[in-house]
């Protein structure tokens, strides 16, 4: 039987929230210890006794970025539930436009990519996790007979590819209004 993983310390989890603020500030690429643990009002043997590791609290990290995200996520794609995958997208693809989430979605893609090249330590499994939530986010959205078909599933994998492509596009030139315009494109041939 696998053993829950301990509660985590106030102390902890303030400092994990503080940690996550100067990641959302200033990214994680070169994350060093004695900067953070300054930044936040800690000591980085602080740090190290309550996360285990550097990669531990880069873990943690990821985590708390991760559940950020598919909590918004879900609760874009499903304002009022709505019904159907086009509608879903519009939902999703208006949240990662909202100048506001760009911090967090930053972040992701920093994330997302290091574990494309780093698949092991703290990076392991990250993007593929972030597939299947948003694969998931999209699939809650679809009517049972569509969500349980081959075609269902390319259909929302389609969408998927849409908007990550459309959010890479939106992070490196902020051109809100030609990225909108093509993923409505996009939506205009979901509902086909």
């Amino acid at each position: 039987m696998p053993q829950e993983a301990p509660t985590p310390s106030a102390r902890q989890t303030e400092l994990l929230e503080a940690a996550y603020r100067y990641a959302l500030a200033h990214g994680l690429a070169d994350l060093s210890l004695r900067p953070l643990a300054e930044a936040i009002g800690s000591s980085p043997r602080v740090l190290l006794y309550l996360f285990g590791s550097k990669d531990g609290l880069l873990q943690a990290l990821l985590e708390r970025a991760r559940s950020e995200e598919l909590a918004l996520l879900d609760r874009a794609g499903r304002p009022g539930r709505p019904t159907g995958l086009a509608p879903a997208v519009e939902h999703v693809w208006t949240w990662l436009a909202a100048k506001e989430h760009r911090p967090l979605l930053r972040l992701w893609a920093e994330a997302y990519t290091r574990s494309l090249v780093q698949s092991d330590g703290a990076w392991a499994g990250f993007a593929r996790a972030t597939v299947e939530d948003w694969l998931g986010v999209l699939a809650d959205c679809q009517p049972p007979s569509e969500r349980d078909s081959r075609d269902g599933a390319a259909r929302r994998t389609l969408a998927l590819a849409v908007l990550r492509g459309a959010l890479l596009d939106l992070l490196a030139t902020n051109d809100e209004r030609r990225l909108t315009e093509a993923v409505e494109h996009q939506l205009a041939l979901l509902q086909d």
